[in-house]
């Protein structure tokens, strides 16, 4: 396998273990990654289906192996809980902070539409993702905050139920209880795989519904 190949492979690698887009969506995002970085005449389309649907079948198979109530499970229970006590949790909220902070106004947008203000919100996006899938890592880090606001009591106060949900669904943190330190999850073992009947986690509107509920 050539570096270029090689590149590509991991980038292939980590779009299926996140577990969120289909073969389809991945392949055709793949494609484009490999455009832009003018790979086109070393990877072919066929090479790219064929490293996907082995990867995808490697961790199927490690699936079979999970117990029920992975972290990731956890996680999405816990997130869901943080929605129906007003906080806006989003999963893989693009793929930097600055990312999720303009995911958390879209969503914070379509709740006042509707009448609805949060208390705060929380997310982790693209890279924290990556660090969690990643073996010599697996640490997941959560951002937090409530939207326009500068007061360092308010933040630590959304930082503060945001722990106290997670530990509730069995996580140990780290956090040193400031307004500008990130959540840490360590130990985090993210196991998810793409199943097209799953509940869409990057749904928002899923999301304001639990919020309205």
């Amino acid at each position: 396998m050539t570096e270029n190949q090689d590149y590509i492979y991991q980038s292939i690698v980590l779009q299926i273990r996140m577990g969120f887009f289909s073969m389809e969506e991945i392949s055709e995002s793949i494609l484009e990654e490999v455009e832009d970085n003018g790979f086109e005449e070393e990877i072919s389309e066929e090479w790219i289906n064929s490293a996907i649907e082995t990867e995808f079948q490697k961790l199927r198979t490690e699936s079979d192996e999970w117990e029920i109530s992975t972290a990731t499970n956890r996680l999405r229970k816990a997130f869901d809980e943080l929605c129906q006590l007003k906080i806006i949790a989003l999963h893989h909220a693009g793929y930097t902070t600055s990312n999720g902070e303009s995911e958390v106004v879209e969503v914070e947008t379509q709740l006042r539409e509707k009448g609805i203000l949060s208390d705060g919100y929380c997310f982790y996006h693209g890279q924290d993702l990556a660090r969690a899938i990643d073996p010599e890592q697996h640490t997941l880090f959560i951002a937090f905050q409530k939207i326009n606001n500068k007061d360092d009591e308010v933040t630590i106060g959304v930082g503060k139920r945001v722990v106290q949900i997670l530990e509730k669904h069995g996580f140990k943190v780290k956090w040193d209880g400031t307004a500008n330190t990130k959540i840490e999850i360590p130990d985090f073992y993210w196991q998810k795989i793409y199943n097209e009947r799953d509940e869409d986690l990057l749904d928002y509107s899923r999301l304001i519904d639990l919020m309205i509920k």
